[in-house]
């Protein structure tokens, strides 16, 4: 079974962090919320509070094929600023393993190193920030092992992303019919 991890931090975006444990969830790949220091209750910035499963200190990288990173302010930036968090968005990209960041979380990528010259997206409001890297106004851009994407309203299309990665097309198939997506998905022509 696979596994992914999505980081929380005080200021998360609710939908960018937990879109993509449904739907992962869905497609049987473990998800486990981490908190990106001991205290497990995070605080979106929609007021929504979290408990986390785990701690970022007890989070084996070779126990995980996926880290997620949800946007939000202050939540990214929370991201951004916290060593444990950049040590291990490094130890996953030397790993080839995933890296997943939307909205404004993209520039924990950044932070990290580990974006120039790939395509990337974020908020239209970070654009800037990505100057090094090969800028893309895609819902979803997916560059070797770094996916990322523009903001809330295309989490869903973030988590399949995230999903069609990790499983196989049978699993995303059968999880889109399940939500209904397949009929969005044919609707919005993406």
């Amino acid at each position: 079974m696979k596994k992914a991890v999505v980081l929380l931090a005080e200021g998360f975006e609710d939908i960018e962090a937990l879109t993509p444990v449904d739907i992962l969830r869905r497609g049987k790949v473990e998800c486990t919320i981490c908190s990106i220091d001991d205290e497990l209750y995070k605080t979106s910035s929609r007021n929504t509070t979290i408990k986390a499963d785990e701690s970022i200190k007890n989070i084996d990288v070779d126990e995980y094929d996926a880290v997620i990173l949800p946007g939000g302010l202050p939540g990214a930036a929370n991201l951004r600023d916290n060593e444990n968090v950049i040590k291990l968005v490094k130890e996953f990209n030397s790993k080839n393993k995933m890296v997943s960041a939307i909205c404004a979380a993209p520039i924990v990528l950044k932070q990290a190193g580990i974006i120039e010259g790939k395509a990337v997206t974020s908020n239209p409001n970070f654009k800037n920030e990505f100057e090094a890297a090969n800028y893309k106004e895609d819902f979803v851009v997916k560059d070797g092992n770094i996916i990322t994407s523009r903001g809330a309203g295309m989490s869903i299309y973030f988590a399949f992303k995230i999903l069609e990665s990790l499983t196989d097309e049978e699993t995303v198939k059968k999880v889109e019919k399940s939500t209904l997506f397949d009929l969005v998905k044919g609707y919005y022509g993406k």
